[in-house]
């Protein structure tokens, strides 16, 4: 009994339980009264904001409470990764595989636990585009969520640089105030560090890419659990190395690619 269920997809319902919620976000504005304009104003836009921030709580919350399920069901006593969910996805050794180890599964937690309290600190705070807010925070949870449970390293490049999206939205819609000089522009701060965000992920993820292409070339597949396996030559690991870290220092961010930050 205890197998059958941890045999179902838990992973997959947690990893999209987010974007359902902002799927229900953009239903219930799409729903709403407009005015003659086709705009939503006055108390219905009051009612579209409200169901927002009600909506991006309750998924995110929904979505902790089913980490710690999955939590519950990992055995630590095990080595290796677990409740792993595999399909036939692009064909030539891509698929989309997830699974969780004794670190990724804390990982997931983190997040889900991060999620509902950024939620919260920005019910009040946030004023304008409430619901493309709420949405692009429920599709950036996703996406982190993906990030961690990946066990093929295309899917993971799809939710590791898929989260460039809304990252790049928050920053230049709902970031810092002020101006900053750039090529003899004034732009507001938060496009300025939106900008400088995009350039330097889009520099990483061609470094990324670079790196996932040579593997997926010598080794035949893009299972992580089969490329940790493959026996790569030693100098080429010190250049994939390099190339991932690039990729992931911007995004953490860490110094000397972290300059963006401030300005977000």
């Amino acid at each position: 009994m205890v197998e059958s269920f941890a045999a179902q997809p838990w992973l997959s319902l947690l990893t999209f339980a987010p974007l359902i919620g902002a799927l229900f976000i953009v239903a219930s504005r799409m729903m709403a009264k407009k005015n003659d304009d086709g705009v939503i104003d006055g108390p219905d836009l009051e009612q579209v904001e409200r169901n927002a921030r009600i909506i991006a709580l309750a998924f995110t919350v929904g979505a902790f409470l089913i980490s710690l399920g999955v939590f519950a069901l990992y055995d630590s006593s095990l080595a290796g990764f677990q409740l792993v969910e595999e399909t036939a996805w692009l064909g030539g050794g891509i698929s989309y595989k997830l699974g969780v180890d004794g670190i990724s599964i804390l990982f997931v937690l983190l997040t889900t636990f991060i999620m509902p309290i950024c939620i919260l600190a920005s019910w009040d705070s946030i004023k304008s585009r409430v619901a493309d807010y709420m949405i692009a925070f429920l599709v950036l949870e996703t996406l982190m969520i993906g990030v961690f449970v990946s066990l093929d390293l295309f899917l993971f490049y799809v939710f590791f640089e898929g989260s460039l999206i809304p990252m790049f939205l928050i920053i230049g819609v709902w970031g810092s105030k002020g101006t900053k000089e750039f090529a003899g522009f004034t732009l507001p701060s938060r496009v300025y560090a939106a900008l400088k965000f995009f350039l330097y992920t889009l520099i990483g993820s061609l470094f990324l890419l670079v790196a996932m292409a040579w593997m997926y070339a010598q080794a035949g597949t893009t299972d992580i659990v089969a490329l940790q396996q493959f026996d790569f030559p030693a100098g080429a690991q010190k250049w994939l190395w390099l190339a991932f870290f690039a990729s992931f220092a911007v995004k953490m961010p860490m110094w000397p690619f972290h300059t963006w930050l401030p300005d977000a």
